[in-house]
C-alpha cells in the first residue's frame, strides 16, 4: 500500500575522474526523493485505510498486491465491473486554498458512481498519488478524503501507489487517479435495454459543480474576474474556494435504497458533457429524453458563472451537471415511490422528464 517504486541503474565512476568529483556525494534525497518522508506517509495513512476494510479484504498494508475474496454465495453469476477516473483541474482549487481533505472524496465518487450505473456494488478501490516532492501531512489529508469516500460507498481502500517525481510536477502540486472494482449478478445488470416510451426520468440533486468543467470555472472566476478563493460570495453563503471544493456526491446508497423495491431500468452519472452528453448513453436507439428544465432547482453557482462569463445556455448544459448529478429511469407508475424513497434516504430527487419515441438524445421542454 503506497510503496514508492523507483528504478535506477548504479553509476560507477571511472578511475580517470578527478578526486574532487569522486568525493562528491549525490543521494536520492538530494535528487528530490525522500524515502523517509514516504515511510512517514505510510505510517500516517495506515489507520485511515484500515477503517475502510470490509469483509473480503485478505491483505494488510504494505504488500505488493491486494487480495480480495469475493463471497460467491451472494451472487449466482457474479460479474466484475471496473472504472477509473481522476479529479481533473479541480485540484488547482485545492492548491489555491491549501485545503486537501475533500478532493479524495471526489476521486472515489467519480469512479464508484460510474460503476454504479450498471447496478454494481463497489467492492474495493485503489488510488494513485503523484507529486514533485512528498509532504506527508498534505498527502495524508488527501488519503483522508479517499477513506471518507470509500466508507460512504461501502468499498475498501485496498491499495495505492505514491510516486515522487521531482521536476515533473510544479512545486506543491500533485495529481490523482483512482480505480474502483464492483460486482453485480449477471441477471441484475442494468444496461438500459428495458427502457420504454413513457418511462420516468428521475434526477438526483448534485452538490454543486462536482468534478467537471473546472477549466471553464477557473477561466471565469480567476482569469476573467480575477477573484480570490477567499472572496465571500453572498449567493453561495460561503467563500468561492469553499463552494468550488464541495465534494462530488456519492449515489451508491441511493440505489441501495431502491434496488429491492423499484425496478430501475437505467442510470447515468452526469459528468463532463452534462445531461445531454451522458443520459443518451443508457437510452436505446429510437428513444430519447424530454426534460423539463424547470423541474429542479439549479444551484446558484451555475447562474453566477453564466452571468459573470456571459456563457451561452447551451454551453452551460453541455459542460456542467446544472444541479443533477445522477439520473435513474423507472416505470412511470414507480416515479412517486422512487422519489419518496430517495428523499427518505437523504437525497433530493425530482421527476425531471420522460422517455419518448422519435427524440434524438435529450430535448428540453418547459412545463
Amino acid at each position: 500500500m503506497h510503496n514508492m517504486c523507483h528504478i535506477y541503474e548504479p553509476f560507477i565512476p571511472s578511475s580517470r575522474m578527478s578526486t574532487s568529483m569522486t568525493k562528491k556525494r549525490i543521494t536520492y534525497k538530494k535528487a528530490g526523493v525522500d524515502i523517509d518522508e514516504g515511510d512517514k506517509f505510510v505510517d500516517l495513512i495506515g489507520p485511515l485505510v484500515k477503517k475502510t476494510f470490509r469483509p473480503g479484504v485478505m491483505t494488510d498494508i504494505g504488500l505488493f498486491g491486494a487480495l480480495f475474496s469475493l463471497d460467491i454465495r451472494k451472487y449466482r453469476k457474479p460479474v466484475l465491473v471496473s472504472g477509473t477516473d481522476g479529479v481533473g483541474t479541480k485540484l488547482k482549487i485545492a492548491f489555491m486554498t491549501g485545503k486537501h481533505d475533500t478532493v479524495g472524496i471526489d476521486l472515489v465518487a467519480m469512479s464508484v458512481n460510474d460503476i454504479l450505473t450498471s447496478g454494481a456494488e463497489p467492492l474495493f478501490f485503489l488510488d494513485y498519488f503523484a507529486t514533485s516532492r512528498l509532504k506527508s501531512e498534505k498527502a495524508a489529508d488527501v488519503i483522508k478524503g479517499i477513506a471518507i469516500g470509500c466508507r460512504e460507498a461501502g468499498c475498501a481502500l485496498v491499495g495505492g501507489e505514491t510516486a515522487e517525481m521531482p521536476g515533473f510536477y510544479e512545486k506543491g502540486e500533485y495529481d490523482l487517479s483512482g480505480f474502483a472494482v464492483g460486482v453485480v449478478d449477471k441477471d441484475r445488470i442494468i444496461d438500459g435495454k428495458r427502457i420504454r416510451k413513457g418511462d420516468a426520468v428521475i434526477g438526483l440533486a448534485s452538490n454543486g459543480v462536482h468534478s467537471n468543467g473546472y477549466s471553464l470555472v477557473r477561466k471565469i472566476f480567476f482569469d476573467y474576474k480575477k477573484m480570490k478563493v477567499t472572496k465571500y460570495i453572498p449567493e453561495f453563503g460561503r467563500t468561492l474556494g469553499e463552494e468550488l471544493l464541495r465534494p462530488t456526491k456519492i449515489y451508491v446508497n441511493a440505489y441501495y435504497r431502491l434496488n429491492k423495491i423499484i425496478k430501475v431500468k437505467g442510470m447515468a452519472h452526469i459528468t463532463g458533457g452534462g445531461i445531454p452528453g451522458n443520459l443518451p448513453r443508457v437510452i436505446p436507439r429510437g428513444l430519447g429524453a424530454v426534460l423539463n428544465d424547470r423541474a429542479w432547482q439549479v444551484p446558484p453557482v451555475f447562474s453566477v458563472m453564466q452571468q459573470l462569463g456571459n456563457v451561452p445556455e447551451d454551453d452551460m448544459k453541455r459542460t456542467f451537471n446544472m444541479g443533477i448529478g445522477f439520473v435513474m429511469i423507472v416505470d412511470s407508475g414507480d416515479a412517486d415511490m422512487t422519489m419518496n424513497l430517495l428523499k427518505k434516504a437523504g437525497y433530493d430527487a425530482y421527476h425531471i422528464g420522460r422517455i419518448e419515441k422519435g427524440v434524438k438524445g435529450v430535448q428540453y421542454a418547459q412545463g
